[in-house]
């Protein structure tokens, strides 16, 4: 099938085609330039008709506000949400983040701090958003767990899971996590500590709560699993899902007593929702009234490793006990580590993004992130590896391209009759490198689309240093630059999800009448 878009943009090439050479002129730069504004990535290239996309990452705690660890997986999802957008048209996309507000981790981080739980709440919410605005992350809405209209939502879902049979009233006794706010088994824990906050004390509770039957979701989860073997990605997650799965599931508690901070259970005011069943409720909170949870939306949760056994197990069958259809992927991350050593709220390590985009730019973090990032296994990052990586695959082999194709073609401009034409007739080399983008991008590889990216580059470097077209004048140094300028526009449009602001400047400085030498994109930071 064929989307509009592509029609569109196809009728238009072809119209300005066949005008006669000296009708070209103006109509050459405004065809160039709405090329370039409809179709910016692959959009004139895809095969595949998708309807509708939401995309979704973990909401962060509010315990403290969010360091570079938590914002790789924004980073990630922000990506592809702009990746889509260019696909399928922007109001076709939806984009979720935002913060998991309830818990008794929040009301004891609040006293600590002499503040009420809202007001703590209201101060690290605003701080992260500060942080995500650094990474120039694109958001659609962001959701707070203390939002009106969560609250609604959350009670009308506990309800309904209630009314189907699903939820029971038992005494719990066992271990429970602060850390993390979970109900531990003996067998989940590693020499009696949590695996994820060693410091942190394991409790052993007795108390009232209500039950969610999640045992009795184990058959379709491993049906759905054996059904569907890009479920949850990568595949390693997936087998370790299927795995837990076969040493079977247990009814697990939803609810919490005695708290004051949280959402009161709409049968029983005397408990509060546990803060995991609330949190996971929020992607429906958002995606149902906006009609991003029906049958025609492809729906994408990007999330840490240490979320996923809630997200693909309990959230499917919590959708399921609802009557409400589950999401089609599960990606997951794996951890970043700073200099070695995980990146935690907990062991005080923290590093901001805002900090690295203050001394690297906002773009180049990115790019590092997407490139570098915890995709398939941990990886570590560190200051001096961005500068690394800034310097040789940044500042030398983009900016400086950008930098010395610029100055070669400056003051060369086109006349009236000239104008753009070439923008739309001079054949971009780039096409194998577009296809072999969107490959690794479905299949959640933004390190290898990244480095098919870099490859083309490099070798647009080499073709200017064998070409020399500075020792070239008029129409041969013409006819040697087109192609170039050409090519790194198209790449320009390939950078975008990745690099947005990147993106945009080279296209600004290519597709203007007469080009100027630009100001280097990335400066080489030296020392």
């Amino acid at each position: 099938m064929t989307s509009k878009k592509t029609t569109f943009c196809n009728f238009i090439i072809k119209l300005y085609t066949n005008l006669p050479e000296n009708g070209k002129g103006e109509i050459g730069v405004a065809v160039s330039k709405l090329i370039i504004k409809e179709t910016p990535f692959f959009s004139c290239y895809n095969s595949v008709m998708l309807k509708k996309v939401l995309i979704t990452t973990a909401i962060d705690y509010t315990n403290d506000v969010i360091h570079i660890g938590h914002l790789y997986q924004k980073v990630l999802a922000d990506c592809y949400a702009r990746y889509y957008r260019d696909l399928i048209g922007k109001e076709n996309v939806r984009f979720l983040t935002g913060t998991d507000e309830h818990g008794q981790n929040i009301e004891r981080a609040a006293i600590e701090k002499g503040k009420t739980p809202k007001d703590f709440v209201d101060e690290i919410s605003t701080l992260d958003k500060k942080e995500q605005v650094s990474l120039n992350i694109s958001y659609d809405r962001f959701i707070r767990t203390t939002d009106d209209d969560h609250k609604k939502t959350a009670g009308e879902f506990f309800e309904k899971v209630y009314k189907a049979g699903f939820i029971y009233k038992a005494k719990y006794t066992g271990f429970y996590c602060e850390g993390c706010e979970e109900y531990k088994t003996e067998k989940g824990l590693v020499n009696g500590k949590c695996e994820y906050h060693p410091t942190k004390e394991i409790k052993k509770l007795s108390e009232e709560n209500y039950f969610f039957k999640w045992s009795a979701f184990q058959d379709f989860l491993k049906e759905h699993f054996a059904k569907n073997p890009d479920f949850v990605i990568p595949r390693s997650k997936h087998n370790e899902m299927k795995s837990f799965l076969e040493q079977g599931i247990n009814d697990i508690p939803i609810s919490r007593p005695a708290l004051k901070w949280g959402i009161p259970l709409p049968i029983d005011k005397t408990q509060v929702i546990y803060v995991w069943f609330d949190a996971l409720i929020n992607y429906y909170t958002y995606g149902k009234p906006i009609g991003f949870w029906d049958k025609d939306t492809k729906i994408i949760h990007f999330l840490g490793k240490d979320n996923t056994r809630w997200h693909a197990l309990l959230w499917p069958a919590m959708l399921k006990a609802a009557g409400r259809r589950v999401p089609d992927t599960i990606y997951v991350n794996s951890f970043l580590s700073l200099n070695g050593q995980k990146i935690s709220k907990s062991l005080g390590n923290i590093i901001k993004a805002s900090e690295l985009t203050e001394k690297f730019g906002t773009d180049a973090v990115r790019y590092y992130l997407l490139k570098y990032g915890p995709l398939l296994e941990d990886a570590d990052i560190s200051l001096e590896k961005i500068k690394e990586v800034y310097n040789s695959e940044l500042a030398n082999n983009l900016g400086n391209l950008v930098s010395r194709v610029s100055k070669l073609a400056e003051g060369w401009g086109v006349n009236k009759n000239q104008s753009a034409s070439w923008r739309i007739n001079v054949k971009s080399k780039t096409e194998n490198v577009k296809a072999e983008m969107q490959k690794y991008i479905e299949e959640y590889r933004s390190d290898l689309a990244l480095q098919e990216a870099q490859i083309y580059l490099s070798k647009l470097n080499k073709y200017v240093q064998e070409k020399r077209p500075w020792e070239k004048g008029g129409k041969e140094r013409m006819e040697i630059m087109e192609p170039i300028i050409a090519d790194l526009i198209h790449l320009a449009g390939l950078l975008k999800p990745f690099m947005p602001e990147t993106a945009e400047k080279i296209e600004k400085i290519f597709t203007v009448k007469v080009i100027t030498a630009s100001e280097p994109l990335f400066r080489k930071i030296r020392g």
